[in-house]
């Protein structure tokens, strides 16, 4: 059975049963102890979000803004480490925000969907793992599914949204903008899809008004109730990601249970480089043998080295063939190849056309950036 009460009056009981005792509560010992006291109501409260933007409030108006919405709990004696989507999601949602509460007791804990931590505005401290780091305005941390992780917030001034996106709708709605071009997003697609190994994706953002807009919008939408609401929280997350992968992802960091966290520089190494790059100046420049650094290429983007070079050589290719008028021996020269024949017959392989006919059958049309042929 649901219960209801505020974000208010919640992040209030939390906050004064810590200054009064000492202690700390987790989320759903709080829940519990409100129900026990009788502070839950058994009926809906309907303070609902007004349908305007919240992108231009103040930190502190739209904190007060959050105090009104209604929360929807289940009570429950025990807490679990394990938490999974039905225990937090509600039904018939695929994402669902809430304003992390302060003042919580550290418990790390895992779950069987995606974490999005953002903070807003101060400082939280994130435990992953063995790891401990302190997340300062503007970073943004992604955690895949079976992830130890936990997140403190220590004071009353700081925020924290949490998005929550169900396993399903994060691999059907959000993994589509992890193929594109760009080298580090088919590294996100292969440190995210995984469940065997924990993992995360650490961003820093120095636009954080623009992510707050949208982040604010999303979550107003989680606590609406009619039939555009879900539809429009994944909206608002989609643009938030397509933001955050088209101007943040050279600053993005990892945990890897393998892997020291330069790897992502390597990518953007290759990524800025792969024109003239070779396997051997590569491991020269980042002091690893040539084995071990191809080995490492090959289980974090899924493909070798060569391969690799290919693909981005043919992406950026396929977007000067269709975005400008440059000459094909131009091209040819500006993604790597020695020769235009060269490169014409590495294109035909492919896509099985010439860059003459691609760039006929595609230029000015609506469908400019074409997938990748298979099996590259």
């Amino acid at each position: 059975m649901l219960y209801y009460i505020t974000y208010g009056e919640f992040q209030f009981h939390l906050q004064e049963y810590y200054k009064r005792t000492g202690s700390r509560m987790q989320f759903p010992e709080m829940t519990d102890y409100l129900f026990r006291k009788g502070m839950l109501s058994k009926t809906p409260l309907h303070e609902l979000p007004p349908n305007k933007m919240f992108g231009e409030m103040s930190d502190r108006e739209f904190d007060e803004a959050v105090n009104s919405f209604v929360l929807a709990l289940t009570p429950c004696s025990s807490i679990s480490s394990d938490v999974l989507e039905h225990d937090i999601i509600p039904f018939a949602r695929d994402v669902f925000i809430i304003r992390h509460p302060r003042y919580t007791r550290p418990y790390k804990h895992t779950h069987n969907y995606f974490e999005i931590n953002f903070v807003a505005a101060g400082e939280c401290e994130l435990a992953f793992e063995n790891e401990q780091r302190v997340m300062k305005a503007g970073e943004l941390c992604i955690i895949a599914p079976a992830s130890k992780h936990d997140v403190i917030i220590n004071d009353e001034d700081s925020f924290v949204f949490t998005v929550m996106i169900r396993k399903s709708t994060f691999n059907t709605t959000f993994f589509s903008l992890m193929s594109q071009k760009n080298l580090l997003s088919y590294f996100f697609r292969t440190i995210l899809q995984g469940d065997a190994h924990s993992n995360y994706l650490l961003f820093y953002s120095d636009d954080i008004h623009w992510q707050k807009n949208i982040i604010r919008n999303a979550m107003a939408e989680c606590y609406k109730q009619d039939s555009f609401s879900n539809n429009n929280a994944i909206n608002w997350i989609h643009l938030f990601f397509t933001h955050l992968l088209r101007d943040y992802s050279k600053t993005v960091q990892f945990y890897n249970y393998q892997l020291g966290t330069d790897f992502s520089l390597i990518l953007q190494y290759i990524q800025h480089n792969y024109q003239t790059l070779t396997l051997a100046a590569l491991a020269e420049f980042f002091h690893y043998s040539e084995p071990h650094l191809s080995t490492l290429i090959k289980q974090n983007t899924g493909c070798g080295f060569t391969a690799l070079i290919k693909q981005l050589r043919m992406a950026d290719a396929v977007s000067y063939l269709v975005n400008t008028k440059m000459k094909i021996s131009e091209i040819a020269e500006c993604v790597g190849y020695n020769s235009s024949d060269h490169f014409s017959r590495i294109f035909r392989s492919e896509y099985k056309m010439s860059p003459q006919e691609y760039r006929k059958k595609y230029q000015n049309s609506e469908d400019l950036f074409q997938p990748m042929a298979q099996g590259t």
